[in-house]
């Protein structure tokens, strides 16, 4: 049952669709001009860079003229942001350490009858032992490390 209502032209001869022409100037490649090739150079170096971290911080990297990755690291005497380890961070660390001891990863406390590894790494959030340094990107591009000994709770 068709939607026009000529039930008896299914099928016919002439296709449903006019097919579009073909001109052998689409199919030969594209000379560049200026623009388009600064374009393509332009994309293909993107392509090969990796960006990790905050999005907001990668998107304000400039070119390749700025300093390296590790000249990017504000020196611990000059750091801004506040020494307490936020909620997000907490529940972070927690969890990346109760993975690493539901491996066998080394418990770094007494464990006096604790087999949860969420219940352990919690102890050792408590006690400062958890060995993991936490990375707090600034709008800048630049980033600061604090070790979890360092944090208050």
């Amino acid at each position: 049952m068709s939607d026009f209502g000529d039930e008896g032209d299914v099928g016919g001869d002439e296709p449903m669709y006019e097919d579009e022409e073909v001109f052998e100037d689409e199919l030969d490649p594209e000379v560049l001009d200026e623009d388009e090739e600064f374009n393509r150079r332009h994309l293909e170096e993107e392509e090969a860079t990796v960006i990790g971290g905050d999005p907001s911080a990668a998107a304000n990297r400039t070119k390749a003229t700025t300093k390296s990755h590790k000249d990017k690291k504000v020196p611990n005497e000059e750091r801004i942001t506040t020494p307490y380890m936020t909620k997000y961070e907490r529940a972070r660390v927690l969890g990346t350490r109760a993975l690493q001891i539901s491996m066998n990863a080394p418990v770094l406390v007494d464990l006096e009858g604790e087999s949860d590894p969420l219940q352990i790494a919690i102890k050792e959030l408590r006690e400062k032992k958890i060995p993991l340094i936490i990375r707090r990107y600034l709008p800048d591009g630049f980033y600061e490390d604090w070790s979890c000994e360092e944090l208050l709770q």
